[in-house]
């Protein structure tokens, strides 16, 4: 068959839904500046899907460093790869900021999250190594398990017993082949918003040889005493090997970075094939991510600010009687009944007649017969944004148990 022809005949599982979806369940257009309250379509909605946790995307102070970044150096500066023509004082200034931040001995700036995970995966091991992960990790460590050319094992998501049991394969097969172990798995999941097993893990490390690596896109600026991420907040830091943070949440930026043993990030500086063969990241991204860690440094109040708007939200919806799961972390799902007509019609109704714009989640990213909403609460919601939120949930949720929107098309909702 044409590889064209196949892929109009099968868009996919998302995409099949694009017909409909596109511009308005898929690939919306959040308009204005970035804050609780943006415009989509036309209307002011209260927007729960922006990872700005801490609300820097809109400081006055972090805009200033950004435009003061593209004043100074302009988007080009510096040219070329880092290894080749792309490093600056800056950047390296940046690293080292970053790594006494996660107390680690040192860290590397990556251009992009999902590459840079993918890319510290397939750096890592060699074929004669075993990875073990965590079912429900993020695409990005899918995405790099694939590239590995060993043997991979994968456990039910936090199921430490399973684990032990896949380790020990993973020691038969390493025992052979002379190779290594490495575990990977999330410190806060994204979409449950639980928190990986990451004591537990690090004290499996007595029985079998193995090395963690962490992603803990979601924890960085949000858990721990200091705000280093899940690691901190568990209190198992020194047992983590190898941790990764993305600059896309916390910071709300582009980049990201890897920390860990000076050795190890010796390593993937010179044989990370995404930082080798890519241009550096630009100095004005630079310029305004030691600006953003510098606030987090010194504003533990706009991690308090997120924690009070965290717990309310959270004991607000329970006390509701909503099922918000296993939920450790800022991450809040609200797990509902239903289908994707369901589903699409009840968001039509929480955005059109409520106000109310949150992520959309259904099958196959959740089980057939759930709809899943997801709500990032950030520093700069206010307790009228959570109270108005919660009276709109308990509107559709009486909705949805009627069977109302399975009557009518979305586009027929009325209020």
């Amino acid at each position: 068959m044409d590889i064209f022809d196949r892929i109009s005949a099968n868009r996919g599982p998302l995409g099949s839904h694009s017909h409909y979806a596109h511009g308005y369940f898929t690939f919306p257009k959040l308009e204005g500046e970035i804050k609780p309250r943006m415009t989509f379509r036309g209307k002011e909605v209260l927007t729960w899907s922006l990872n700005n946790y801490l609300g820097l995307a809109n400081h006055p102070e972090v805009r200033q460093a950004d435009i003061d970044g593209a004043t100074d150096y302009g988007m080009a500066y510096p040219m070329g790869a880092r290894i080749m023509s792309g490093n600056s004082t800056l950047h390296e200034q940046l690293e080292n900021e970053l790594g006494e931040f996660v107390n680690k001995p040192s860290a590397l700036l990556l251009n992009f999250g999902y590459q840079g995970v993918v890319s510290i995966i397939d750096a890592l091991v060699s074929r004669h190594d075993a990875i073990v992960y965590d079912a429900e990790s993020h695409a990005c460590i899918i995405d790099g398990v694939r590239l590995h050319q060993g043997k991979r094992f994968v456990f039910p998501h936090n199921d430490m017993a399973n684990l032990e049991k896949q380790l020990e394969r993973a020691k038969r097969l390493t025992d052979e082949t002379g190779g290594g172990i490495l575990v990977i798995t999330e410190g806060m999941f994204g979409m449950s918003g639980n928190l990986g097993k990451l004591p537990e893990i690090v004290k499996l490390k007595e029985k079998f040889n193995f090395r963690i690596f962490v992603d803990d896109a979601h924890g960085f600026g949000t858990l721990g005493p200091t705000g280093a991420g899940t690691a901190e907040h568990l209190g198992c830091q020194d047992g983590v090997d190898l941790i990764f943070y993305t600059f896309a949440k916390s910071m709300a930026s582009v980049g990201a970075f890897v920390a860990g043993p000076e050795s190890v990030i010796e390593y993937l500086r010179y044989n990370m094939r995404s930082q080798i063969f890519a241009k550096s990241l630009p100095m004005p991204l630079v310029v305004g991510a030691l600006k953003r860690i510098e606030l987090i440094r010194t504003h533990p109040e706009y991690r308090e600010n997120l924690w009070t708007i965290v717990r309310a939200l959270q004991s607000g919806l329970k006390e509701k009687g909503f099922n918000i799961g296993t939920t450790e972390s800022p991450v809040t799902p609200v797990f509902l009944n239903g289908e994707i007509s369901d589903a699409t019609a009840l968001t039509f109704d929480l955005r059109e007649n409520h106000g109310v714009f949150c992520s959309i989640v259904v099958y196959p990213v959740v089980p057939k017969g759930v709809i899943m909403l997801r709500l990032i609460p950030t520093a700069v919601h206010t307790l009228a944004d959570v109270q108005e939120t919660i009276a709109a949930f308990e509107t559709v949720a009486a909705k949805l148990d009627k069977g109302l929107y399975s009557k009518a098309p979305a586009t027929a909702q009325t209020a």
